[in-house]
Protein backbone atom coordinates (compact mmCIF):
# COMPACT_ATOMS: atom_id res chain seq x y z
CA UNK A 1 0.00 0.00 0.00
CA UNK A 2 1.41 3.38 -0.90
CA UNK A 3 1.46 6.49 1.34
CA UNK A 4 -1.65 8.19 0.00
CA UNK A 5 -3.46 4.46 0.14
CA UNK A 6 -1.88 4.46 4.15
CA UNK A 7 -3.51 8.14 4.70
CA UNK A 8 -6.43 7.44 3.54
CA UNK A 9 -7.13 4.68 5.32
CA UNK A 10 -5.87 5.60 8.54
CA UNK A 11 -8.83 8.61 7.55
CA UNK A 12 -11.55 6.66 7.11
CA UNK A 13 -10.58 4.80 10.40
CA UNK A 14 -10.30 8.11 12.47
CA UNK A 15 -14.02 9.41 11.01
CA UNK A 16 -15.54 5.59 12.04
CA UNK A 17 -14.14 6.62 15.26
CA UNK A 18 -15.62 9.62 15.93
CA UNK A 19 -19.03 8.13 14.61
CA UNK A 20 -18.84 4.61 16.64
CA UNK A 21 -17.78 6.83 19.52
CA UNK A 22 -20.99 8.92 19.13
CA UNK A 23 -23.45 6.19 18.50
CA UNK A 24 -22.40 4.44 21.81
CA UNK A 25 -22.57 7.77 23.85
CA UNK A 26 -26.34 8.30 22.42
CA UNK A 27 -27.11 4.53 22.62
CA UNK A 28 -26.10 4.93 26.12
CA UNK A 29 -28.33 8.00 26.97
CA UNK A 30 -31.20 6.19 25.51
CA UNK A 31 -31.17 2.69 27.16
CA UNK A 32 -28.78 3.04 30.05
CA UNK A 33 -27.29 5.27 32.72
CA UNK A 34 -23.54 6.12 31.24
CA UNK A 35 -21.17 6.75 33.71
CA UNK A 36 -17.86 8.85 32.27
CA UNK A 37 -14.75 7.29 33.38
CA UNK A 38 -11.89 9.25 33.87
CA UNK A 39 -8.44 7.60 33.98
CA UNK A 40 -6.00 9.07 36.33
CA UNK A 41 -3.12 6.95 36.27
CA UNK A 42 0.52 8.40 35.74
CA UNK A 43 2.11 12.06 35.30
CA UNK A 44 -0.06 13.98 33.43
CA UNK A 45 1.41 15.89 30.56
CA UNK A 46 0.46 19.40 29.94
CA UNK A 47 0.22 18.54 26.40
CA UNK A 48 -1.28 14.94 25.70
CA UNK A 49 0.07 12.63 22.54
CA UNK A 50 -2.26 13.29 20.04
CA UNK A 51 -3.33 10.17 17.90
CA UNK A 52 -5.15 9.89 15.26
CA UNK A 53 -9.34 9.49 15.24
CA UNK A 54 -10.41 11.40 18.28
CA UNK A 55 -11.69 8.89 20.16
CA UNK A 56 -8.41 6.97 19.81
CA UNK A 57 -6.98 4.36 22.97
CA UNK A 58 -3.68 5.82 21.72
CA UNK A 59 -3.83 9.38 22.24
CA UNK A 60 -2.89 10.22 25.84
CA UNK A 61 -4.64 12.96 27.59
CA UNK A 62 -3.26 15.78 28.92
CA UNK A 63 -4.04 17.87 32.43
CA UNK A 64 -6.40 20.05 29.96
CA UNK A 65 -8.52 16.99 28.34
CA UNK A 66 -9.33 15.83 31.50
CA UNK A 67 -10.57 20.02 33.38
CA UNK A 68 -12.06 20.20 29.86
CA UNK A 69 -14.20 17.43 30.41
CA UNK A 70 -15.24 17.02 33.52
CA UNK A 71 -16.39 20.78 32.93
CA UNK A 72 -18.50 19.74 30.28
CA UNK A 73 -20.22 16.85 31.63
CA UNK A 74 -21.80 19.46 34.09
CA UNK A 75 -24.25 20.64 31.50
CA UNK A 76 -24.88 17.02 29.62
CA UNK A 77 -27.55 15.70 30.94
CA UNK A 78 -26.55 12.10 29.39
CA UNK A 79 -23.94 11.88 31.61
CA UNK A 80 -25.22 10.44 34.81
CA UNK A 81 -22.53 10.41 36.98
CA UNK A 82 -18.22 10.20 36.72
CA UNK A 83 -15.77 7.86 37.74
CA UNK A 84 -12.55 8.33 38.70
CA UNK A 85 -10.65 6.23 38.77
CA UNK A 86 -7.25 6.03 40.13
CA UNK A 87 -4.23 3.42 38.52
CA UNK A 88 -0.94 3.29 39.38
CA UNK A 89 0.84 6.25 41.67
CA UNK A 90 -0.54 9.42 39.49
CA UNK A 91 -1.26 12.28 39.09
CA UNK A 92 2.09 13.30 40.84
CA UNK A 93 1.67 17.35 40.50
CA UNK A 94 0.36 18.73 43.37
CA UNK A 95 -1.03 21.72 41.19
CA UNK A 96 -2.72 19.74 38.60
CA UNK A 97 -4.21 17.76 41.79
CA UNK A 98 -5.92 21.34 42.80
CA UNK A 99 -7.25 21.60 39.76
CA UNK A 100 -8.98 18.32 39.38
CA UNK A 101 -9.98 18.37 42.78
CA UNK A 102 -11.42 21.98 42.11
CA UNK A 103 -13.19 20.19 39.10
CA UNK A 104 -14.97 17.21 41.08
CA UNK A 105 -16.03 19.72 43.60
CA UNK A 106 -18.15 21.85 40.33
CA UNK A 107 -19.59 18.92 39.39
CA UNK A 108 -21.27 17.91 42.46
CA UNK A 109 -22.36 21.52 42.42
CA UNK A 110 -24.07 20.88 39.45
CA UNK A 111 -25.71 18.02 40.78
CA UNK A 112 -23.45 15.14 38.63
CA UNK A 113 -22.58 11.88 41.22
CA UNK A 114 -19.13 11.65 41.49
CA UNK A 115 -17.12 8.25 42.75
CA UNK A 116 -13.73 7.15 42.78
CA UNK A 117 -12.15 3.97 42.46
CA UNK A 118 -8.43 3.35 42.98
CA UNK A 119 -6.30 0.78 43.70
CA UNK A 120 -4.29 2.71 46.06
CA UNK A 121 -3.91 6.70 47.06
CA UNK A 122 -1.56 8.49 47.22
CA UNK A 123 -1.53 12.34 49.00
CA UNK A 124 -2.51 14.39 45.50
CA UNK A 125 -4.50 11.62 44.61
CA UNK A 126 -6.52 11.53 47.74
CA UNK A 127 -6.58 15.83 47.38
CA UNK A 128 -8.78 14.81 44.20
CA UNK A 129 -10.29 11.45 45.00
CA UNK A 130 -12.17 12.96 48.56
CA UNK A 131 -14.20 15.46 46.64
CA UNK A 132 -15.74 12.52 45.38
CA UNK A 133 -19.57 11.64 46.80
CA UNK A 134 -17.82 8.26 47.65
CA UNK A 135 -13.94 6.49 47.40
CA UNK A 136 -13.43 2.95 47.69
CA UNK A 137 -10.26 0.58 47.03
CA UNK A 138 -9.62 -3.10 47.27
CA UNK A 139 -9.40 -4.97 50.60
CA UNK A 140 -5.55 -5.00 49.70
CA UNK A 141 -4.99 -1.32 49.14
CA UNK A 142 -3.34 1.40 50.66
CA UNK A 143 -3.79 5.28 52.04
CA UNK A 144 -0.40 6.41 51.44
CA UNK A 145 -0.81 9.72 53.58
CA UNK A 146 2.01 10.50 55.73
CA UNK A 147 2.86 14.37 55.54
CA UNK A 148 5.42 15.84 52.96
CA UNK A 149 8.97 15.88 52.33
CA UNK A 150 11.18 17.60 50.09
CA UNK A 151 14.60 15.92 49.80
CA UNK A 152 17.31 18.45 48.98
CA UNK A 153 20.68 16.67 47.68
CA UNK A 154 24.27 18.50 48.46
CA UNK A 155 27.51 17.62 46.32
CA UNK A 156 30.21 19.50 48.65
CA UNK A 157 32.04 16.68 50.02
CA UNK A 158 31.95 14.08 47.02
CA UNK A 159 33.48 17.69 44.93
CA UNK A 160 36.07 17.73 48.01
CA UNK A 161 37.11 14.13 47.52
CA UNK A 162 37.61 14.66 43.70
CA UNK A 163 39.40 18.19 43.89
CA UNK A 164 37.00 20.02 42.16
CA UNK A 165 36.13 23.64 43.11
CA UNK A 166 32.77 24.96 42.70
CA UNK A 167 32.93 28.80 41.51
CA UNK A 168 29.07 30.71 42.11
CA UNK A 169 28.32 33.37 42.06
CA UNK A 170 24.64 34.48 42.97
CA UNK A 171 22.68 37.92 42.97
CA UNK A 172 20.02 37.42 46.16
CA UNK A 173 20.41 35.86 49.23
CA UNK A 174 17.68 33.40 48.58
CA UNK A 175 19.25 32.15 45.22
CA UNK A 176 19.90 29.10 46.71
CA UNK A 177 20.28 26.73 43.15
CA UNK A 178 24.07 26.82 43.42
CA UNK A 179 24.12 25.45 47.16
CA UNK A 180 23.84 21.65 45.60
CA UNK A 181 27.67 22.38 44.58
CA UNK A 182 28.95 24.08 47.68
CA UNK A 183 26.97 23.38 50.59
CA UNK A 184 26.46 19.78 52.86
CA UNK A 185 22.83 20.81 53.67
CA UNK A 186 20.20 23.44 53.59
CA UNK A 187 21.40 27.82 54.42
CA UNK A 188 18.83 29.29 56.35
CA UNK A 189 17.72 31.38 53.45
CA UNK A 190 16.71 28.17 51.98
CA UNK A 191 15.20 26.24 54.93
CA UNK A 192 13.03 29.44 55.50
CA UNK A 193 11.70 29.99 51.93
CA UNK A 194 11.18 25.79 51.72
CA UNK A 195 9.06 25.42 54.89
CA UNK A 196 7.07 28.66 54.16
CA UNK A 197 5.99 26.98 50.46
CA UNK A 198 5.90 23.22 52.22
CA UNK A 199 3.93 24.70 54.80
CA UNK A 200 1.11 26.28 52.41
CA UNK A 201 0.63 23.12 50.17
CA UNK A 202 0.34 21.30 53.63
CA UNK A 203 -2.63 23.55 54.65
CA UNK A 204 -3.65 23.04 51.40
CA UNK A 205 -3.69 19.20 51.55
CA UNK A 206 -5.24 18.92 54.69
CA UNK A 207 -7.98 21.85 53.96
CA UNK A 208 -9.05 19.74 50.96
CA UNK A 209 -9.23 16.53 52.71
CA UNK A 210 -11.01 17.82 55.54
CA UNK A 211 -13.93 18.95 53.78
CA UNK A 212 -14.06 16.81 51.28
CA UNK A 213 -14.53 13.91 54.31
CA UNK A 214 -16.36 16.05 56.83
CA UNK A 215 -13.75 16.37 59.15
CA UNK A 216 -12.13 19.13 61.19
CA UNK A 217 -9.00 20.13 60.00
CA UNK A 218 -6.66 18.63 63.36
CA UNK A 219 -8.56 15.53 63.06
CA UNK A 220 -7.21 15.06 59.04
CA UNK A 221 -3.69 16.58 60.81
CA UNK A 222 -3.33 13.79 63.45
CA UNK A 223 -4.49 11.42 60.76
CA UNK A 224 -1.82 12.20 58.65
CA UNK A 225 0.42 11.69 61.27
CA UNK A 226 -0.34 8.28 61.97
CA UNK A 227 -0.20 7.37 58.32
CA UNK A 228 0.33 5.21 56.38
CA UNK A 229 -2.98 3.22 56.50
CA UNK A 230 -3.64 -0.41 55.22
CA UNK A 231 -7.49 -0.36 53.85
CA UNK A 232 -9.50 -1.48 56.73
CA UNK A 233 -7.39 1.22 58.98
CA UNK A 234 -8.29 4.02 56.19
CA UNK A 235 -12.14 3.18 56.50
CA UNK A 236 -12.11 3.19 60.35
CA UNK A 237 -10.23 6.37 59.69
CA UNK A 238 -12.94 7.74 57.48
CA UNK A 239 -10.46 8.32 54.59
CA UNK A 240 -12.17 6.26 52.52
CA UNK A 241 -15.87 4.37 52.36
CA UNK A 242 -15.20 0.54 52.30
CA UNK A 243 -13.87 -2.24 49.77
CA UNK A 244 -14.54 -3.00 46.36
CA UNK A 245 -13.14 -4.27 43.74
CA UNK A 246 -13.72 -3.01 39.70
CA UNK A 247 -16.26 -5.71 39.02
CA UNK A 248 -18.34 -4.32 41.91
CA UNK A 249 -18.78 -0.79 40.80
CA UNK A 250 -21.98 -1.40 38.87
CA UNK A 251 -23.43 -2.63 42.13
CA UNK A 252 -22.46 0.37 43.64
CA UNK A 253 -22.84 3.26 40.92
CA UNK A 254 -26.76 2.45 40.00
CA UNK A 255 -28.55 3.76 42.72
CA UNK A 256 -26.13 7.07 42.69
CA UNK A 257 -27.06 7.42 39.01
CA UNK A 258 -28.13 10.93 38.23
CA UNK A 259 -31.71 10.55 36.39
CA UNK A 260 -33.33 7.26 36.44
CA UNK A 261 -31.25 5.10 38.93
CA UNK A 262 -33.22 2.20 37.97
CA UNK A 263 -31.84 1.46 34.66
CA UNK A 264 -28.12 -0.45 34.20
CA UNK A 265 -25.15 1.40 34.92
CA UNK A 266 -22.85 1.12 31.69
CA UNK A 267 -19.47 3.03 31.08
CA UNK A 268 -18.20 5.83 28.50
CA UNK A 269 -14.84 6.12 27.95
CA UNK A 270 -13.30 9.20 28.66
CA UNK A 271 -11.01 9.43 25.17
CA UNK A 272 -14.52 9.00 22.61
CA UNK A 273 -16.45 11.44 25.07
CA UNK A 274 -13.51 14.14 24.48
CA UNK A 275 -13.19 13.54 20.79
CA UNK A 276 -17.20 13.39 20.16
CA UNK A 277 -18.19 15.99 22.82
CA UNK A 278 -15.39 18.30 24.18
CA UNK A 279 -13.47 18.78 20.88
CA UNK A 280 -16.68 19.12 18.99
CA UNK A 281 -17.25 23.07 17.98
CA UNK A 282 -20.96 21.70 16.99
CA UNK A 283 -22.68 22.90 14.02
CA UNK A 284 -22.09 26.35 12.54
CA UNK A 285 -23.17 28.50 9.55
CA UNK A 286 -20.87 27.62 6.05
CA UNK A 287 -17.68 29.96 5.99
CA UNK A 288 -18.61 31.16 9.78
CA UNK A 289 -15.38 30.47 11.90
CA UNK A 290 -16.10 30.54 15.79
CA UNK A 291 -13.62 32.48 17.91
CA UNK A 292 -10.28 30.91 18.79
CA UNK A 293 -7.97 31.06 22.80
CA UNK A 294 -4.62 29.34 22.23
CA UNK A 295 -3.34 27.51 24.79
CA UNK A 296 0.54 27.61 24.47
CA UNK A 297 1.98 24.85 26.48
CA UNK A 298 5.87 26.27 27.92
CA UNK A 299 7.37 23.92 30.27
CA UNK A 300 11.12 22.69 30.90
CA UNK A 301 13.87 24.86 31.02
CA UNK A 302 14.00 28.27 29.67
CA UNK A 303 16.97 28.31 26.38
CA UNK A 304 17.99 29.24 23.52
CA UNK A 305 17.63 27.24 20.53
CA UNK A 306 14.96 26.61 17.64
CA UNK A 307 14.12 23.03 19.40
CA UNK A 308 10.79 22.56 20.98
CA UNK A 309 12.39 20.72 23.75
CA UNK A 310 12.17 22.82 27.08
CA UNK A 311 11.15 26.56 26.24
CA UNK A 312 13.02 27.45 23.39
CA UNK A 313 13.23 31.38 22.71
CA UNK A 314 13.05 30.70 19.35
CA UNK A 315 10.32 28.01 19.01
CA UNK A 316 7.96 29.61 21.77
CA UNK A 317 9.08 33.38 20.25
CA UNK A 318 8.02 31.90 16.66
CA UNK A 319 4.92 30.72 17.77
CA UNK A 320 4.03 33.72 19.65
CA UNK A 321 4.90 35.62 17.03
CA UNK A 322 2.55 33.73 14.20
CA UNK A 323 -0.49 34.33 17.19
CA UNK A 324 -0.27 37.56 17.00
CA UNK A 325 -0.17 37.80 13.29
CA UNK A 326 -3.25 35.47 13.22
CA UNK A 327 -6.73 37.03 12.59
CA UNK A 328 -8.50 34.19 14.34
CA UNK A 329 -6.41 34.21 17.92
CA UNK A 330 -8.42 36.60 20.03
CA UNK A 331 -6.49 35.42 22.73
CA UNK A 332 -3.30 33.17 24.50
CA UNK A 333 -2.75 31.48 27.40
CA UNK A 334 0.59 30.68 28.00
CA UNK A 335 0.83 27.52 30.49
CA UNK A 336 4.31 27.59 32.24
CA UNK A 337 5.73 25.05 33.92
CA UNK A 338 9.39 26.04 34.39
CA UNK A 339 12.50 26.11 36.88
CA UNK A 340 14.08 28.88 34.86
CA UNK A 341 17.07 28.68 32.99
CA UNK A 342 18.82 30.97 30.33
CA UNK A 343 18.65 34.50 31.20
CA UNK A 344 18.92 35.64 28.00
CA UNK A 345 15.89 33.38 26.06
CA UNK A 346 14.38 34.82 29.30
CA UNK A 347 14.55 38.02 27.98
CA UNK A 348 13.58 37.31 24.75
CA UNK A 349 9.91 35.44 25.46
CA UNK A 350 9.51 38.60 28.00
CA UNK A 351 9.94 40.83 24.68
CA UNK A 352 7.51 38.18 22.69
CA UNK A 353 4.66 38.38 25.36
CA UNK A 354 4.90 41.53 25.49
CA UNK A 355 4.54 42.15 21.62
CA UNK A 356 1.57 39.83 22.06
CA UNK A 357 -0.27 41.67 24.84
CA UNK A 358 0.00 44.69 22.92
CA UNK A 359 -2.21 43.08 19.88
CA UNK A 360 -4.16 40.33 21.82
CA UNK A 361 -4.72 39.65 25.25
CA UNK A 362 -1.88 37.45 26.81
CA UNK A 363 -3.07 35.57 30.53
CA UNK A 364 -0.42 32.98 32.18
CA UNK A 365 -1.59 30.28 33.78
CA UNK A 366 1.45 28.87 35.92
CA UNK A 367 1.52 24.89 36.61
CA UNK A 368 3.79 23.39 39.38
CA UNK A 369 6.58 25.76 38.87
CA UNK A 370 7.44 29.01 37.44
CA UNK A 371 9.93 30.32 39.05
CA UNK A 372 13.40 32.63 38.06
CA UNK A 373 13.17 32.49 33.77
CA UNK A 374 9.68 31.09 34.49
CA UNK A 375 8.40 33.85 36.07
CA UNK A 376 10.51 36.26 33.97
CA UNK A 377 8.40 35.43 30.73
CA UNK A 378 5.19 35.25 32.27
CA UNK A 379 5.48 38.96 34.05
CA UNK A 380 5.11 40.53 30.82
CA UNK A 381 1.46 38.90 30.28
CA UNK A 382 -1.82 40.92 31.12
CA UNK A 383 -2.70 38.52 34.12
CA UNK A 384 -0.93 35.55 36.29
CA UNK A 385 -3.12 32.73 37.75
CA UNK A 386 -1.41 30.02 39.79
CA UNK A 387 -2.23 27.40 42.11
CA UNK A 388 -2.16 28.16 45.73
CA UNK A 389 0.32 25.96 46.34
CA UNK A 390 2.65 26.21 43.57
CA UNK A 391 6.31 27.76 43.81
CA UNK A 392 6.87 30.88 41.80
CA UNK A 393 9.04 33.78 42.43
CA UNK A 394 12.68 33.47 42.58
CA UNK A 395 13.85 36.43 40.96
CA UNK A 396 17.58 36.23 41.21
CA UNK A 397 20.67 35.31 39.26
CA UNK A 398 23.18 32.50 39.61
CA UNK A 399 26.00 31.12 37.59
CA UNK A 400 29.47 30.46 38.02
CA UNK A 401 31.45 27.08 36.57
CA UNK A 402 33.20 24.12 37.89
CA UNK A 403 37.00 24.68 38.42
CA UNK A 404 38.33 21.00 37.71
CA UNK A 405 42.60 21.84 37.91
CA UNK A 406 42.59 19.33 40.87
CA UNK A 407 40.65 16.93 39.29
CA UNK A 408 42.91 16.88 35.83
CA UNK A 409 45.82 16.21 38.29
CA UNK A 410 44.63 13.19 39.68
CA UNK A 411 43.55 11.48 36.84
CA UNK A 412 47.13 12.79 35.11
CA UNK A 413 45.30 15.07 32.49
CA UNK A 414 47.66 18.14 31.82
CA UNK A 415 46.22 20.91 30.16
CA UNK A 416 47.98 24.32 29.31
CA UNK A 417 46.80 27.54 27.41
CA UNK A 418 47.97 30.87 25.78
CA UNK A 419 45.88 34.02 26.92
CA UNK A 420 45.96 37.15 25.56
CA UNK A 421 43.58 39.66 27.47
CA UNK A 422 43.79 40.00 31.58
CA UNK A 423 40.94 37.80 31.52
CA UNK A 424 40.96 35.38 29.24
CA UNK A 425 40.54 32.77 31.08
CA UNK A 426 37.90 33.60 33.56
CA UNK A 427 35.64 30.91 32.25
CA UNK A 428 38.41 28.29 32.02
CA UNK A 429 38.12 24.98 33.81
CA UNK A 430 41.47 24.42 34.77
CA UNK A 431 41.63 27.27 37.64
CA UNK A 432 39.70 29.51 39.98
CA UNK A 433 38.56 32.81 39.50
CA UNK A 434 40.86 35.79 40.35
CA UNK A 435 39.06 38.37 42.90
CA UNK A 436 38.91 40.61 39.83
CA UNK A 437 37.18 38.05 37.63
CA UNK A 438 34.84 37.07 40.62
CA UNK A 439 33.76 40.77 40.80
CA UNK A 440 33.19 41.29 37.04
CA UNK A 441 31.28 38.30 37.00
CA UNK A 442 28.85 39.68 40.10
CA UNK A 443 28.95 43.33 38.62
CA UNK A 444 27.78 40.99 35.46
CA UNK A 445 24.95 39.48 37.48
CA UNK A 446 23.79 42.59 39.36
CA UNK A 447 23.64 44.14 35.86
CA UNK A 448 21.15 40.94 34.91
CA UNK A 449 19.43 41.21 38.30
CA UNK A 450 18.79 45.08 37.88
CA UNK A 451 16.88 44.02 33.80
CA UNK A 452 14.61 41.33 35.34
CA UNK A 453 13.80 43.47 38.25
CA UNK A 454 12.92 46.16 35.77
CA UNK A 455 11.07 44.00 33.20
CA UNK A 456 9.36 42.50 36.46
CA UNK A 457 8.49 45.85 37.72
CA UNK A 458 6.99 47.34 34.71
CA UNK A 459 5.06 44.15 33.27
CA UNK A 460 3.16 43.85 37.06
CA UNK A 461 3.11 47.48 37.31
CA UNK A 462 4.97 47.70 40.58
CA UNK A 463 7.06 50.01 42.06
CA UNK A 464 11.15 48.68 42.03
CA UNK A 465 11.67 49.23 45.94
CA UNK A 466 8.74 47.19 46.77
CA UNK A 467 9.81 44.74 44.22
CA UNK A 468 13.13 44.73 45.70
CA UNK A 469 12.00 43.55 48.70
CA UNK A 470 10.18 40.78 47.68
CA UNK A 471 12.74 39.57 44.73
CA UNK A 472 16.14 38.89 45.95
CA UNK A 473 15.69 34.96 44.38
CA UNK A 474 12.88 34.01 47.03
CA UNK A 475 10.53 31.18 45.93
CA UNK A 476 6.96 32.20 47.40
CA UNK A 477 3.69 30.06 47.29
CA UNK A 478 0.79 30.87 45.11
CA UNK A 479 -0.95 32.19 47.53
CA UNK A 480 2.06 34.04 49.00
CA UNK A 481 2.82 35.97 45.64
CA UNK A 482 -0.49 37.07 45.48
CA UNK A 483 -0.28 38.84 48.56
CA UNK A 484 3.10 40.69 47.58
CA UNK A 485 1.61 41.33 44.05
CA UNK A 486 3.53 38.72 41.98
CA UNK A 487 0.30 37.30 40.33
CA UNK A 488 -2.82 38.21 40.37
CA UNK A 489 -5.32 35.39 41.30
CA UNK A 490 -5.51 31.49 42.05
CA UNK A 491 -7.19 28.98 39.37
CA UNK A 492 -5.79 26.86 37.06
CA UNK A 493 -6.07 26.45 32.99
CA UNK A 494 -9.69 27.10 32.92
CA UNK A 495 -9.91 29.95 34.93
CA UNK A 496 -6.97 31.23 32.53
CA UNK A 497 -9.09 30.15 29.71
CA UNK A 498 -12.21 31.78 30.92
CA UNK A 499 -10.37 35.28 31.83
CA UNK A 500 -8.67 35.10 28.01
CA UNK A 501 -12.11 34.68 26.73
CA UNK A 502 -13.51 37.66 28.80
CA UNK A 503 -10.38 40.30 27.75
CA UNK A 504 -10.49 38.64 24.10
CA UNK A 505 -14.50 39.73 24.16
CA UNK A 506 -16.07 36.72 23.93
CA UNK A 507 -19.33 37.17 25.67
CA UNK A 508 -20.82 34.66 28.65
CA UNK A 509 -22.49 31.10 26.74
CA UNK A 510 -20.82 31.79 23.10
CA UNK A 511 -18.99 29.01 21.58
CA UNK A 512 -15.35 29.28 20.76
CA UNK A 513 -12.56 27.08 20.20
CA UNK A 514 -9.36 26.14 22.25
CA UNK A 515 -6.27 25.82 19.67
CA UNK A 516 -3.48 23.60 21.83
CA UNK A 517 0.10 24.97 20.62
CA UNK A 518 2.02 23.61 20.37
CA UNK A 519 0.78 21.04 17.66
CA UNK A 520 1.61 17.67 17.07
CA UNK A 521 1.74 15.32 14.49
CA UNK A 522 -1.03 13.80 14.36
CA UNK A 523 0.39 11.22 12.35
CA UNK A 524 3.74 10.50 14.36
CA UNK A 525 4.63 6.73 13.04
CA UNK A 526 3.80 7.87 9.31
CA UNK A 527 6.30 11.22 9.66
CA UNK A 528 8.79 8.88 11.27
CA UNK A 529 8.01 6.53 8.28
CA UNK A 530 8.73 9.00 5.27
CA UNK A 531 11.06 11.23 7.16
CA UNK A 532 13.37 8.57 8.19
CA UNK A 533 13.38 10.66 11.10
CA UNK A 534 12.05 10.18 14.92
CA UNK A 535 9.87 12.43 16.80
Amino acid sequence: MDASGFVTRLVANGVRSVRLAARSLERAARTRAPWLVVPLGGDLGERGRTAFGAGSRDASLSHLDLLRSLDRVRSDPRIAGVLLRFQGTGPYRFAQAASLRRAVDGLREAGVPVAAWAESLTAPQLWIATGADAVWIPEIGAVQLVGLRSDHFYLKDLLDKLEVEPEVVHVGRYKSAGELLTRRKMSVEQREQMEAWQGELYAQLVEAIARGRGLDVQAVRDRIDCGPYAAAAAVEAGLVDGFLYKDELEEKLKPMSRGDASRDVTFVDLHGYLGRVVLDPGWRPLLHTLPHVAYLVATGNVHRGPTRRGIGSQAVGGLLTSLREDDRIGGVVIRVDSPGGDAVASDLLYREVELTRKEKPVVVSMGEVAASGGYYLAAAADAIWIEAGSVTGSIGVVGGKLNLEGLYRRLGVGRDAVETGARAGVFSDTRGFTPDERKAVHDEMAALYEVFLARVAAGRRLERDALERVAQGRIWSGREALGVGLVDALGGPLEALEDARRRAGIGDGERYQVTVLPRRPRLPDLRALLTGTEL
